[in-house]
C-alpha cells in the first residue's frame, strides 16, 4: 500500500482530471461565465472535502467511479462558497488560494453567477450519475448535501458569523457556528463517499462523529494558523478574521489552548474509527494532516 503522500498526490491528481471533465468547457456559451467558474474551482486548494470523499469510499469499498462524482459535488459546493464568501457584501478578500479572487479577476455580478453555477451543477452532478445501487439511498444523499449546503449547514453558519462580528461568543456558541459554517461540508463529504459503498447504519454513525470532530478541528487549526502563519504560506490574506474583528477559538481560547482542543477532537476522532482497523488507515492519517497542517 502506498505512503500517504503518493496517496494524496495521486488522488488530488485524478479528481483534477474529473474536475476538468464535469465542469463546462470554457469555449461553451456563455463563455465568459464558464471561464469563470473553471477558474474558481481549479488549479487550488488541498481538496481536504475529497480527499475524505475517497477515503470513506475505500472503507466502504464504493467504486472510485461513484465517489469521485460525490466528491465533485462537495467541491463544486465548497467553491462556491468561497467565491461568494471573498464577495465585498461579505469579507471583501482579494486573495484566494494564491490567485486574485473571483470577483476581482472578473467581476462581482459574475462572481454572483458562478457561486450560483457551481451550485446547481453540484446537484445535477448527483442526480444525474447512478452513485448507488439503492434509489432512496440516493435520494439520500441528494438530501445530505442540500442540507449541509443551506440554512441548517454552511449557508446557516455564514449568516451566524456575518452577526457575530464585533461580538464576543461563548464556547458553545462559537462551536455551533462552525459546526454549520465548516463542519457541515466535511461531513457531508465523508458521509457521501460513505453511501456509495455498503456500511450499516451502526457504522455510518461512527463516521458522521469522526467527520463532526474533523470539522471542527479544521476550524480551530485554521484560526491557529490564520493567527500564526503568513499571507504567502496560506495563500489567502493572514490575519483577516482579526483585522475584522470576528470571533476565533484563538481570540476566545488563546493560541495554546486552541491547539491543546484541536489536539483533543483529533484523539475523539481517531476514536471513532477504532472498529474499522486497517480500513480506516486513510482516515487516520487525513485526521493528522488537518491537524498538523501548517497552511
Amino acid at each position: 500500500m502506498s505512503d500517504f503522500s503518493s496517496w494524496v498526490s495521486t488522488r488530488q491528481s485524478l479528481f483534477e482530471a474529473v474536475l476538468k471533465r464535469l465542469l463546462p468547457q470554457a469555449e461553451v456559451t456563455p463563455q465568459r461565465l464558464h471561464a469563470a467558474m473553471r477558474y474558481s474551482v481549479l488549479d487550488g486548494g488541498k481538496r481536504v472535502r475529497p480527499l475524505l470523499a475517497y477515503a470513506a469510499g475505500e472503507l466502504s469499498d464504493a467504486p472510485v467511479e461513484r465517489v469521485e462524482i460525490a466528491a465533485a459535488a462537495v467541491e463544486l459546493i465548497h467553491a462556491y462558497s468561497l467565491v461568494h464568501d471573498d464577495m465585498p457584501c461579505m469579507d471583501d478578500d482579494v486573495l484566494r488560494r494564491g490567485k486574485p479572487t473571483c470577483h476581482v479577476e472578473y467581476d462581482e455580478a459574475t462572481a454572483l453567477l458562478v457561486g450560483d453555477a457551481l451550485q446547481s451543477l453540484a446537484f445535477q452532478l448527483l442526480s444525474e450519475h447512478r452513485l448507488s445501487d439503492d434509489p432512496a439511498r440516493q435520494l439520500q444523499m441528494v438530501k445530505l448535501l442540500a442540507v449541509a449546503s443551506g440554512s441548517r449547514g454552511m449557508a446557516g453558519g455564514q449568516a451566524i458569523d456575518l452577526a457575530s462580528v464585533g461580538k464576543q461568543l461563548t464556547l458553545p456558541e462559537l462551536e455551533q457556528m462552525h459546526i454549520h459554517k465548516t463542519g457541515a461540508l466535511i461531513r457531508a463529504a465523508i458521509m457521501l463517499g460513505a453511501h456509495c459503498g455498503g456500511l450499516d447504519q451502526a457504522q455510518l454513525d461512527k463516521l458522521d462523529h469522526y467527520g463532526k470532530c474533523m470539522g471542527l478541528a479544521f476550524q480551530v487549526v485554521d484560526d491557529v494558523l490564520d493567527s500564526e502563519a503568513d499571507t504567502a504560506t496560506l495563500g489567502k490574506t493572514a490575519g483577516k478574521d482579526a483585522d475584522n474583528n470576528k470571533p476565533t477559538y484563538v481570540t476566545l481560547l488563546g493560541v495554546p489552548a486552541a491547539k491543546k482542543m484541536a489536539e483533543e477532537l483529533h484523539h475523539e476522532a481517531l476514536d471513532a474509527l477504532t472498529e474499522f482497523g486497517t480500513a480506516a488507515r486513510r482516515l487516520r492519517e487525513l485526521a493528522d494532516f488537518i491537524v498538523m497542517r501548517k497552511y
